[in-house]
């Protein structure tokens, strides 16, 4: 998570005022698709293996929140903390107020079915903290959210929304 914090400093009477404004997220970039929530921990044994394993569970949600603009995902680029990185290399048309699912595994990209693969079956995100990066095929950053488990995900099943 990215904060900032705005400090404002008034002198009256010999006194000091100071004011913090609130964490600023995801807000501060303008981009219309944004993250939706992570399934960073997938159900089950965590086992990475590409015929018997659980990474296909593991997905993040974008979600263009435009009224009237489709976007295209080509070009742009999930990260996480350390810098595995999921680059969307076709094009993926997103209606306003649709989304799609990017999941661990190998499996086919489907717009009919909102879901993009990894091609990869080792799992991305961290079970007990991490951080995720969405980028716009220009470089700029479209939305940022850290998490940890203790905190962001109080009933402890594995998901955590962002903007509602």
């Amino acid at each position: 998570m990215r904060i900032r914090t705005t400090l404002a400093v008034a002198a009256a009477a010999g006194s000091l005022t100071v004011l913090a404004t609130a964490p600023a997220q995801a807000a501060e970039y303008s981009s219309a698709l944004k993250l939706r929530g992570v399934q960073y921990d997938a159900p089950g044994r965590d086992s990475n293996s590409c015929s018997k394993g659980n990474t296909r569970n593991e997905y993040l949600t974008i979600k263009n929140y435009s009224r009237s603009s489709t976007v295209n995902l080509k070009g742009y680029v999930v990260k996480d903390a350390v810098g595995n990185r999921f680059r969307f290399s076709a094009d993926h048309y997103l209606q306003p107020g649709d989304y799609v699912r990017l999941r661990g595994g190998r499996g086919t990209d489907s717009d009919a079915g909102n879901v993009v693969y990894r091609q990869n079956c080792n799992f991305i995100w961290n079970n007990d903290k991490d951080t995720i990066y969405l980028y716009k095929p220009s470089g700029a950053r479209a939305d940022v959210h850290a998490y940890t488990k203790s905190r962001n995900d109080r009933d402890g099943n594995g998901y955590i929304s962002y903007h509602g």
